[in-house]
């Protein structure tokens, strides 16, 4: 039987995103505060997902076996490092979250049957990486306070509360709403980006926490003014919104996990997504009858 397991490490490392080839004035406009010298640390957590077969023992692999070879092969090598400099691979391409764990991959990859590597650089971004070429998933976290009620309009108080329970309240109530927006693209091979982070960031800004932060859903937004404001009916509608603005920055959409509340969340997938017009999806639109 296949089984699949996790194993937990970290390092702490500096990197800087400058080029040299670029004046100073084009790396500030390309990095913003990233290319400053001589560069900035993070405390970096790793995840190495492993498949394989259940032995007469219970396990995959012996987990002291595979902590030896993690830090072996990586952490002891970059564990106070500037990684700029530390391994070949990052002085060809910029030692990004999403290129850190690309090169992870294939420096462990010989050592353990490896499915997925994913790198935290901080709680509110990190990247996936798995296996496939330049490919490679880059996730930042946000969040929002909205209200909103649960309610559908051609039904009763009371039926409504056969079906949503207190949440068909007549006031509503808020949430402190947790967003992560994963991108998919290929890692570029100088700059080791998926997409310009800072345009990443504006635009799920632009199209999301500004338009929806301490709204109420239900009559702020118009898109819920015809549709339930569920937390599954809310991370559809981000999905949709963001489709096009992320691909305007040369990546892809993949995913949109919308967390409520510690109990319940929603995530939807991009499958061969069609791109929706510009006035369908942008933030003015979204605002006109606000």
């Amino acid at each position: 039987m296949k089984c699949i397991i996790n194993r937990r490490a970290q390092f702490s490392a500096s990197h800087r995103y400058w080029l040299p080839e670029l004046s100073e004035a084009e790396n500030a406009q390309q990095f913003g505060l990233c290319a400053q010298a001589p560069g900035h640390g993070h405390n970096y957590v790793l995840y190495v997902s492993m498949i394989g077969d259940l032995d007469q023992y219970g396990m995959v692999l012996n987990l002291s076996d595979v902590k030896h070879v993690i830090k072996r092969e990586v952490t002891s090598q970059l564990d106070f490092s500037y990684l700029n400099q530390v391994w070949p691979e990052f002085q060809t391409t910029l030692p990004t979250t999403e290129h850190i764990a690309r090169v992870i991959w294939h420096r462990l990859a010989p050592h353990l049957p490896i499915v997925k590597i994913q790198l935290f650089e901080h709680p509110e971004l990190w990247a996936e990486y798995t296996g496939n070429g330049m490919e490679a998933y880059l996730t930042i976290s946000t969040h929002f306070s909205a209200a909103h009620r649960l309610a559908l309009p051609h039904l009763s108080f009371e039926e409504n509360c056969e079906i949503y329970g207190k949440c068909a309240r007549p006031n509503g109530h808020g949430h402190n709403y947790h967003l992560e927006v994963t991108i998919q693209g290929e890692i570029d091979p100088r700059t080791g980006m998926l997409a310009d982070l800072v345009q990443l960031q504006k635009a799920v800004d632009d199209y999301v926490v500004e338009p929806f932060d301490h709204t109420f859903l239900n009559k702020d937004i118009p898109y819920f003014a015809e549709v339930v404001p569920t937390a599954e009916n809310i991370a559809v509608h981000i999905r949709d919104l963001l489709q096009r603005p992320i691909h305007d920055i040369g990546a892809k959409l993949h995913k949109v996990k919308l967390i409520e509340s510690p109990n319940n969340s929603a995530e939807v997938y991009c499958v061969n997504p069609a791109i929706p017009a510009e006035s369908e999806s942008s933030p003015a639109t979204q605002l006109a009858s606000v």
